[in-house]
């Protein structure tokens, strides 16, 4: 296993090397930063100190590399626009997201097993048909549009959750979350739904479909031949099988929620990364939408690793292959 998960960490170092060239070229050669922070009315002169002090003056490869040295000092960029280490600015962001993309896995998982559940034991009942039907719905509308439709009913007419914001946090291994508080478990509610309708759908159409292949394996009839508890066979032989494509669906859909969770974050107001991406955007702040791909790029890397070792727990062939 030891060498299997060394030439792993040594494929995700790869990937991730790549993928800083791909981002650092990418975000250079979009628009001119220099425009926008700088006055109109500024003389060449100053114009050009600007240019040197951003590195903007050397060739592009050169650049990468003075990029590539302050990376290797955990040293991402200085913030064009707010004059502070970006990853200083997205690690302070990173909590909020992290929290609303957790928050939105929770859901899809304690709701989306237990449904997909039952519509593969009961496929044919009026409740299953219900609940597959209800999940295109959830495949179908667009985040922005349920998002706008959450706050409008609920926050809007019936006024019971509020719209924007994070709310009221409290400390936890020197981190703010909302969830520690009832105002800030109030305002995490509807972005947390929003986010994980999607993931729902899938979860529970992934489960479903699980459970109506394994149903008709030889273990799972030998089981019940022996005369096992239903529960038992669920819990043991059905839900063990589902576990491998649940937790790969599962990591994937984690880095997704993270690096996606820009809609719902403009919606709500949720001051998490993806607000402060769509801002340096606006702003051609190139460090700090270099060092935000880099991390979602390392949190995906990371994620698959993760889903890889657990790959490699929960199935017995993977393990045989390593070896």
């Amino acid at each position: 296993m030891i060498f299997w998960l060394i030439q792993r960490l040594f494929q995700a170092a790869f990937v991730v090397l790549a993928m800083t060239v791909i981002v650092f070229i990418g975000v250079s050669v979009i628009g001119d930063p220099v425009a926008i922070l700088i006055s109109p009315e500024a003389g060449p002169d100053e114009r050009e100190r600007l240019i040197a002090a951003l590195y903007l003056d050397r060739p592009i490869w050169e650049q990468y590399f003075i990029f590539l040295k302050g990376v290797l000092r955990g040293d991402l960029g200085i913030s064009f626009v707010y004059n502070e280490p970006a990853l200083g600015l997205i690690l302070m962001r990173m909590p909020a997201t992290l929290e609303l993309a957790f928050a939105a896995l929770l859901l899809s998982v304690t709701i989306g097993v237990p449904l997909g559940l039952y519509c593969g034991l009961y496929p044919d009942s009026v409740v299953s048909k219900a609940i597959m039907t209800i999940s295109i719905v959830g495949f179908s509308l667009p985040t922005f549009w349920l998002g706008l439709m959450l706050v409008l009913v609920f926050s809007v007419h019936l006024g019971w959750l509020p719209s924007n914001g994070r709310g009221d946090t409290a400390e936890l291994f020197g981190i703010q979350w909302s969830f520690l508080t009832l105002n800030g478990l109030k305002h995490l509610i509807l972005p947390a739904i929003t986010l994980s309708l999607f993931k729902i759908a899938l979860v529970l159409r992934l489960v479903r479909a699980g459970v109506r292949e394994t149903l008709p394996l030889e273990y799972v009839r030998f089981a019940r031949a022996k005369g096992l508890a239903p529960k038992r066979i669920i819990s043991v032989h059905v839900l063990k099988n589902l576990m491998i494509p649940v937790v790969t669906v599962v990591g994937i859909e984690l880095g997704t929620t993270i690096a996606f969770s820009v809609v719902t974050e403009t919606i709500f107001g949720w001051p998490g990364m993806g607000k402060l991406i769509i801002d340096s955007i606006n702003s051609l702040d190139r460090p700090v939408m270099v060092a935000y791909l880099v991390i979602i790029v390392l949190l995906f890397t990371t994620i698959n690793v993760i889903v890889d070792i657990l790959y490699f727990l929960l199935d017995p062939r993977v393990r045989i292959q390593a070896d």
